[in-house]
Formats: C-alpha cells, structure tokens, sequence
C-alpha cells in the first residue's frame, strides 16, 4: 500500500513567516488527503532537544489521523579527517535518538555535499569508505530502535543511481536503504526514469519532486540553478512540471512498492497554495 503525504520542508516558507505551525500543517495534510507528514527538522522548526515539541507532534498526528512517517535530516560525512568523522556519527546518533522519540520507523541523513564542479568520481572514490563505515556504525545504532536508514540521491557527489547503489551494497545493512527522490537525479543530468527502475528496489521511502527543466539559458534566471552539466532547474508544483511523473508512478504501482511517498515541494509558488495542488496532482496519479 502507498502512503501519500507531504515532507514539512514543503511548508518551511509558511511555518519561517508564521503562517502556519507544524501542527497546523498537519491539520493541512489530513484536510487534503494526506497520510502522513515527514519530518524534517529546518528554520524555525527546531525538534532537537525539545521533547516537549516532540511529545505534542506526535499526539497531534495521532488527533489528526496521520502518521509521522520519517525523521529527515543533513549531515555530511565527505570530510577529510576521522576527527571530523567521527564526531559527525556522534552527532547523527543523536538525532537517530530524535527519530526514536517521534516513533518513526524511516530516517534519511545525507552522505555529504560537493559543488558540481568538484563531484567527479575521483571525489567519490575518495569519500565512498569513509561514508560506506560510518553509515554501517549508524545503520548498526539505529537498529535497535527499529529504524531503517537512509540515503537520498542528492548533494551532487551521491546523487546518480550507481553511486547511491555502491554505497548501500558496501554498507550491506538490513536496515539501510535509499529515500529515492524521484526528481533529484536531474542535478546529475540523469533519466529520472531510467534512475527511479535503478534504485527503486533500494528504496525504504520515496519522495516526489517536479522540476521545469531547460536545456537553455532561461531568460530571466531566478530560481533557477544548474544540473552538474549545465541544465537548468526550477522547482515546480508537483505533476506540472516537466518530470514524467505519469510514467514514474506506473513503475512504482508495477513494482507493488509498500511504504511512504512524501510529497517534497521546493518551487516558488506559494507552498501553502501548491502543496494542496501537488497533493491533488499526486493522489489522482495513483489512483488512476
């Protein structure tokens, strides 16, 4: 069964410019049609360190009939010396500690982040046995919570399928897998289509994200950026933009994927107005 909802970093503008709480924006989701609410820690939602926050989240999600289904978070692990390192697998198992008190069974902590221009795959060689040994130490930690965690395809140097799929073969964890971003795959100038089938198989969640993609320079550049080769990428309202997510839904009903898809809105239009769209858009993709 899939699971639909929306990641909160989609409401991040209206939860910074007091719009909207986080427990608002889980009467948001439920009111649109959503499942759950990924939890992903930015700006002024700040839930380490703050059981009290924690406790009231997940009573609300309770009261609101959804569920929290995953503790998202950054962390790099491309650093150049085992001090760095090591005191980042300390930090992160603190926020795998997080994760347990808000009774999620999924967690997403990143592997590091290169500018395009450095995230060449001597790079990755470089870093991929540093990342594949604290992931195993972190994997190892958060089993005994019952948490399966996770790498998402972005950052530029761990962002195409194949290097995802290396990094969870040389973790070799039960409990490691991939949050596959449907979307990202773009940034490293790879099909969406073609990546998703790759990983797919890997994935323990799945986020969904659209992009208006233009392979010229688009005349007025605002919000967007550029893939590793040059692309240009802006967010978009999810199922309006350029990402065939038609296709890609019909691989992931195929494949008969059990778990949670969250929603992951970074577009310009107003969240509070396309998160509600994207909600629409998605769950209509699925039940066709």
């Amino acid at each position: 069964m899939i699971n639909i909802g929306l990641s909160s970093y989609s409401m991040s503008r209206a939860i910074n410019d007091d719009r909207m709480s986080v427990f608002e924006v889980m009467d948001y989701i439920a009111k649109n049609g959503g499942q759950h609410m990924e939890v992903v820690p930015c700006g002024k939602l700040i839930v380490n360190g703050n059981d009290e926050l924690i406790s009231q989240m997940v009573q609300h999600a309770k009261d609101a009939g959804i569920a929290l289904s995953s503790y998202t978070i950054g962390a790099n692990f491309a650093l150049d010396s085992k001090a760095e390192i090591d005191a980042e697998v300390e930090r992160v198992k603190g926020e795998i500690e997080v994760a347990a008190k808000l009774g999620v069974t999924r967690m997403r902590h990143d592997a590091g982040w290169k500018p395009a221009s450095e995230a060449n795959y001597a790079t990755f060689e470089k870093y991929l046995p540093g990342v594949v040994d604290s992931f195993g130490i972190l994997a190892d930690y958060a089993k005994q919570y019952g948490i399966v965690t996770s790498l998402e395809n972005h950052g530029y140097l761990f962002q195409g399928s194949e290097r995802v799929q290396r990094v969870i073969l040389g973790v070799n964890r039960d409990n490691f897998r991939t949050t596959l971003d449907v979307g990202n795959f773009l940034c490293a100038d790879e099909d969406p289509v073609c990546a998703v089938m790759n990983n797919l198989p890997y994935a323990s969640m799945i986020h969904f994200k659209d992009f208006y993609i233009r392979e010229d320079q688009p005349a007025v550049t605002d919000g967007y950026f550029q893939s590793m080769h040059g692309r240009w990428l802006k967010g978009a309202t999810t199922g309006e933009g350029d990402v065939d997510l038609k296709r890609i839904t019909q691989i992931i009903k195929d494949a008969n994927y059990d778990g949670f898809l969250s929603i992951e809105f970074e577009g310009w239009e107003d969240c509070i107005i396309a998160c509600e769209r994207s909600l629409r858009n998605v769950i209509a993709l699925f039940n066709n």
